[in-house]
C-alpha cells in the first residue's frame, strides 16, 4: 500500500481531514488493507477492522478523484467483500454520508435496529 497516497486522501476527505500520518500508518497495521492499482500506482483503498470470525467494520474507502466513475470502487467493495478471512461474519458495518447506492449493491443495508447502535465519537483518537 502506498501510505503517501493514502495519507495525501484521507487527510482531505470528510471522514478524516487533516489526520496525521503517524495515525493512518498505525491504522493500516491492525488492519487489513485493499488497494485498486493502475500499474504501480495506487488510485484506490479500502480498510476492514475485523475479528475475522464475527464482526467487520468497513472504513477509509476512497478512489481518487482522477479516477472515479469507471466503477473501481464497487469492483474494490466487491473484492472486500470476497475475502476469505472475512466469510461468514455475522456482521458487517460502515458509516456513509453519500455512497448508500454503492454498498447497496455489495449487500448492505439501512440498519435494522437503529435503537441499538450507540457510539463515542472523538476527533483522530482525542480524549473526549
Amino acid at each position: 500500500m502506498d501510505l503517501d497516497v493514502i495519507h495525501g486522501y484521507l487527510t482531505r476527505s470528510f471522514w478524516a481531514a487533516g489526520i496525521s500520518r503517524d495515525l493512518v500508518e498505525r491504522s493500516l497495521q491492525h488492519s487489513l488493507g485493499f488497494g485498486i492499482f493502475e500499474g504501480k500506482e495506487q488510485v484506490g483503498f479500502a480498510r476492514v477492522i475485523s475479528d475475522q470470525a464475527t464482526f467487520a467494520y468497513v472504513c477509509d474507502v476512497f478512489v481518487l478523484e482522477s479516477h472515479q466513475g469507471r466503477g473501481l470502487a464497487l469492483l474494490l467493495m466487491e473484492a472486500v467483500r470476497a475475502h476469505p478471512a472475512l466469510q461468514g461474519l455475522r456482521r458487517w458495518l460502515l458509516f456513509t454520508k453519500d455512497a448508500h447506492g454503492l454498498y447497496r449493491k455489495v449487500g448492505f443495508t439501512d440498519t435494522s435496529t437503529p435503537e441499538r447502535v450507540m457510539e463515542i465519537f472523538t476527533r483522530h483518537g482525542m480524549k473526549p
